[in-house]
């Protein structure tokens, strides 16, 4: 099972990786088409879409490698007892916030599908569409939660720690 989800994190960052892509090459279209004077409409909207689709499905595979904000300043002055605590406390929230979100997230998918929801900018595009991305991005967040409270519950280690990083200050 763990494998599994390991899988699924780091398939949600190859997608997030060809968004970023996508990203890139929208907007260097964009410049082309400036240069010379052609009108693609709709090219900010999708650029938008594919950074919006970039962070959301990088979220899961970040909390794995430690990279959201962490308060370990407040972590270090606590006893063990209640650092434990304050450990499940936190990743049970957590786990109950990113599942309300990538819940309500669904529902404003379907919702945007079953109302046929358009972009209100030239390119027209089925909202539905780039928010499926971001339902990816919630659900894999909230497994991510869950994930790290179930590995807690075990004992196993579920942030993975990279020797050696001297860029990181917490």
């Amino acid at each position: 099972m763990n494998a599994m989800v390991k899988s699924f994190y780091r398939f949600l960052l190859f997608l997030s990786g060809l968004a970023m892509v996508a990203t890139f090459g929208i907007i260097l279209l964009g410049v082309a088409a400036r240069q010379f004077l052609w009108d693609i409409p709709g090219l900010d909207a999708y650029a938008g879409y594919a950074i919006a689709a970039t962070l959301f499905l990088a979220l899961p595979a970040s909390l794995r490698h430690g990279d959201h904000i962490r308060v370990t300043m407040v972590l270090q002055k606590l006893p063990p007892r209640l650092l434990n605590i304050f450990e499940y406390w936190c990743l049970a929230a957590a786990s109950a916030l990113t599942t309300f979100f990538a819940f309500y997230a669904g529902r404003l998918v379907w919702q945007s599908y079953t109302y046929h929801d358009m972009s209100a900018g030239a390119d027209a595009t089925p909202l539905w569409i780039p928010q499926v991305l971001m339902l990816l991005g919630c659900i894999g967040l909230a497994v991510a939660f869950i994930d790290a409270l179930v590995s807690r519950i075990q004992g196993r280690p579920f942030f993975e720690e990279i020797d050696g990083e001297s860029a990181r200050a917490e």
